[in-house]
């Protein structure tokens, strides 16, 4: 065999070995960098909350932090992606369980069970979090805020209301508050995600929170998008999930808590 086939093959069997090692470790390099949850729990009134807590894995300093507020499924898989992707762009973020462990798996069970939480232990529970959280080692107590789909959505602009601390809030198809002395009391700057075809929600009623909130001079930015329904941003809503739209939405609350939170998008 002539020597430039020899090294020719020599070249390729080379190749083959390393191009998939380079991969791997591209994709290790790109790989979300996010430690393991921990199970923490807290004080909120005479109760005790439990929650998960998930950080940067490179944290040097004190960082921004949000809390995660889930839909009325309860804290289940799909939200703990959801901190855990925040965490990995480099937040610290607190996943609160505001059903004590209980995970519905169908609308009626989501239902009852949402049905049977009261708000103001809800806020409660949300207050004591961003106490929490205020106290951590990781944290920069200036840089917090908070995020919601559907029930926790409306959660979260509801804690905006009550927690003057809040700097950023994302609130995905939650209903907003619509009394103007709530709106009032807000401090942090809000940013909005819905769906044009929800029928809980209509897009008049955001447009009605958005105007009244600038009205006031409050920092706010919704998007209405008019071919998706309610909780389009979660795949397992197989009827109405919507991934282009979902893609558009986090692309924007990822770039809204980089502005005012201080981190990557």
């Amino acid at each position: 065999m002539p020597a430039h086939t020899i090294r020719l093959h020599a070249i390729l069997f080379a190749l083959a070995i390393l191009l998939p090692a380079a991969r791997a470790a591209g994709a290790a390099a790109t790989a979300p960098a996010a430690t393991a949850p921990v199970d923490v729990s807290y004080p909120s009134g005479p109760e005790t909350v439990h929650a998960l807590l998930y950080s940067p894995a490179s944290a040097a300093a004190k960082g921004p932090a949000i809390i995660v507020i889930h839909e009325w499924w309860g804290l289940n898989d799909w939200v703990k992606e959801q901190a855990a992707d925040l965490a990995a762009r480099g937040y610290v973020a607190l996943a609160v369980d505001l059903y004590r462990g209980q995970v519905a798996t169908d609308p009626e069970t989501a239902h009852e069970i949402s049905r049977g939480t009261p708000q103001d232990r809800v806020i409660r529970d949300l207050s004591a979090a961003d106490t929490f959280l205020r106290a951590n080692k990781k944290v920069d107590p200036s840089r917090i805020g908070a995020i919601g789909w559907c029930m926790g959505g409306g959660y979260a602009l509801n804690f905006a209301v009550a927690d003057p601390h809040l700097k950023a809030v994302v609130a995905n198809y939650g209903p907003p508050p619509t009394d103007p002395a709530s709106l009032a009391q807000i401090h942090a700057a809000i940013l909005g995600n819905y769906g044009g075809l929800d029928k809980g929600i209509p897009p008049a009623t955001v447009e009605g929170f958005a105007s009244a909130m600038k009205k006031l001079g409050k920092p706010v930015d919704v998007k209405i998008y008019p071919d998706a329904g309610h909780a389009f941003e979660n795949p397992n809503n197989k009827t109405g999930y919507r991934a282009e739209d979902t893609a558009d939405a986090k692309s924007r609350y990822l770039h809204f808590f980089a502005r005012q939170l201080g981190a990557r998008p």
